[in-house]
């Protein structure tokens, strides 16, 4: 049985993945089809956000940290981030030669309250939902958010099939996408959230609790997971590039993938949980990470549409275990009494990562073509499961002794 929160939690969701997908899903085939942005430009789509990310997480974990409640700064920077889909519709009565520059400062200033957002909704969802709990319940709610996520874009791909390149069409689904970005907000404010205690003067004063690095579950996580990430986000500018200028995929055909993908995830997720629960999250992602490196490898073996539909279908059933079990994994190896900077020291690095990674990417496609770089890509996540492994055997010989000196 559901309580209030996870229900509200579950709503909401489905209201972000809705907005999210009318609208970011597409940012790469609008710069590219409408803008007339280069791959750089491309590339910048993906290294900008974690950028921003990465120069407001701190301020915004310190701001977070000092409320008594968060739910109402959450809900009103969820709003600002796509209060932002607006700007977007005008992009396209600009110059020519600027349209994709300001698209760009856009979606880096987007960022800068989605970001206060998320960090303020991973804290307050792992206050609300209990640790017995947040197995099942986020299993339950990725899947039925993938449901909400697989709908959409089907429904967005057939009625914008031969739309790929109207400016229009576009600019519909930015404004659409705002109208569930106020739902949205409306959500996040019918949480129910518990009054936290004023912190004194001296817990003001600490911005910052270093002892985390002292634990040595979290340091490993931190290694293992950022080692992951910069491998899985390198392909990201890759894929839209190979999928748009080699491929020629239309609008229909991104939804497409996307549908293929996300149906996959919707049937993968219990599997996930059940693995995970039987052997541990952390063994059971190395295969998840092994399962990601073949994706890049397999994308550049045709251009036909019909088989790339069947590659993210494969991809789909591993991207669902890197959803559920990175951010499990992420509470799992983080202390309880310092879980929010934990969360704040993971998002910060993440981002460092994710500004850097999709940036070499571009390089390695420059540098050597798409099939290599969708190689190298597919190489170096195989090895960011060797990463995982090693961890998980690190963490069963620390539980290992510890048991024995009990």
């Amino acid at each position: 049985m559901r309580t209030y929160n996870e229900k509200i939690s579950i709503y909401h969701g489905m209201v972000s993945t809705i907005a999210l997908n009318l609208a970011s899903n597409y940012f790469p085939i609008f710069a590219i089809s409408v803008l007339g942005a280069t791959n750089y430009q491309v590339g910048l789509i993906s290294s900008l956000p974690p950028l921003v990310a990465l120069l407001v997480t701190i301020p915004a974990a310190i701001l977070l940290n000092r409320l008594e409640q968060q739910k109402k700064t959450v809900a009103l920077n969820a709003f600002g981030a796509r209060a932002m889909f607006l700007l977007l519709v005008g992009v396209v009565f600009l110059p020519p030669s600027y349209q994709a520059w300001v698209f760009l400062i856009i979606i880096a200033l987007m960022n800068v309250p989605g970001t206060i957002s998320t960090i303020g909704w991973q804290t307050l969802i792992s206050g609300m939902i209990s640790e017995e709990r947040r197995g099942a319940f986020f299993s339950d709610r990725n899947r039925l958010l993938t449901i909400v996520g697989m709908v959409t874009m089907l429904v967005i791909g057939i009625v914008m099939k031969k739309q790929s390149d109207n400016a229009a069409a576009y600019q519909m689904l930015f404004l659409l996408a705002f109208g569930f970005g106020l739902m949205e907000m409306v959500f996040l404010f019918k949480h129910k959230e518990t009054v936290q205690p004023k912190a004194n003067n001296d817990e003001k004063k600490s911005y910052m609790d270093w002892s985390i690095f002292k634990n040595r579950n979290y340091k490993l996580f931190l290694i293992a997971a950022l080692c992951f990430n910069f491998t899985w986000q390198m392909a990201w500018g890759l894929f839209n590039i190979y999928n748009v200028k080699y491929a020629h995929a239309t609008i229909l055909w991104i939804s497409i993938f996307s549908v293929g993908s996300q149906l996959v995830q919707i049937f993968s997720f219990p599997l996930w949980k059940k693995w995970a629960e039987k052997k541990s999250n952390t063994l059971v992602f190395v295969w998840v990470a092994v399962g990601m490196a073949t994706a890049p490898s397999m994308t550049v073996l045709s251009t036909n549409l019909y088989y790339l539909t069947f590659v993210q279908m494969t991809s789909g059933f591993f991207v669902s275990g890197t959803t559920l079990l990175l951010f499990n994994l992420l509470l799992e190896k983080s202390p309880k009494e310092a879980r929010t900077y934990c969360i704040t020291t993971y998002n910060v690095l993440l981002s460092f990562v994710a500004f850097i990674a999709p940036q070499i990417g571009i390089w390695l496609l420059e540098t050597t073509g798409i099939r290599t770089s969708m190689n190298i890509s597919s190489l170096l996540r195989f090895m960011s499961a060797v990463v995982f492994f090693v961890m998980y055997m690190k963490s069963s010989s620390v539980s290992g002794t510890t048991r024995g000196q009990m």
